[in-house]
């Protein structure tokens, strides 16, 4: 097998328990995500960790694949190495468990982008926004990259600072889907938690940190987090315009 999908699920959230099971235009998120990222073209299996008997009866029900993970796991790396650890690939995709509108051509390009650079251990993805709101926003994660695509810094605050208004605002915010070489996994998984990581709550700083290179991709594709009750009555608006045109 080359590329395996997994779609880290679990029950508790801090802001929204259950997200995953809500229910989002007569079918729960979880059941959106996965039927969207079975679309990719170059995933050669998909499956769903998750940590509660809720999920996985939920995932069964719609005719999805999922695996029972520890109910220990602090981040979605640990809980996706647990089920990566016993399938032969060369390379995972972690694809967000509360992100129902995520494009399956993403994930595409993420497997090609690994395919295509030998030396890629990690790659991300990122979209250009012009939004003042988002800009400013705790909770979309901004993205500094170098000229030739690989990630400098990510963080909540509003990088790069602006000290002089040189036109329209444009900047890169982060879309948190993930591929890793098997190997760079687990290698990720076993470094410490790193002092910036732990201060902007953003796990792939400690691959930075650690001085490993994270590939980035830019895509026109908007995506939804659905973190609180807020973002799910978004993303219901999104299918239903998209449903009627």
């Amino acid at each position: 097998m080359e590329a395996l999908g997994v779609i880290p699920a679990r029950w508790g959230s801090t802001r929204f328990e259950g997200k995953v099971l809500k229910d989002l235009c007569g079918k729960p998120v979880i059941q959106h995500v996965y039927e969207r990222a079975r679309k990719a073209k170059l995933l050669d299996e998909l499956i769903i960790a998750a940590d509660d008997d809720r999920i996985i009866e939920a995932v069964e029900a719609f005719g999805g694949k999922a695996v029972f993970t520890s109910r220990s796991h602090t981040t979605g790396t640990d809980r996706i190495a647990e089920v990566a650890n016993a399938i032969d690939c060369k390379y995972v995709v972690n694809i967000q468990g509360d992100e129902p509108l995520i494009n399956p051509l993403i994930i595409d390009e993420l497997v090609r982008v690994m395919r295509s650079d030998p030396t890629a251990a990690m790659a991300t993805v990122i979209k250009r926004s012009a939004s003042a709101d988002e800009f400013r926003s705790r909770d979309v994660v901004k993205a500094i990259v170098d000229t030739k695509g690989n990630a400098l810094y990510f963080s909540r605050s509003p990088v790069p600072t602006l000290l002089e208004p040189f036109g329209e605002l444009t900047f890169y915010k982060h879309l948190g889907i993930y591929a890793y070489t098997k190997d760079f996994l687990f290698t990720f998984k076993k470094l410490p938690p790193s002092y910036l990581e732990t201060h902007e709550r953003l796990e792939q700083l400690r691959a930075l940190e650690a001085g490993y290179r994270i590939r980035t991709i830019e895509t026109k594709f908007e995506t939804v987090g659905v973190d609180t009750p807020a973002d799910l009555e978004l993303a219901r608006m999104i299918l239903e315009r998209e449903k009627n045109g």
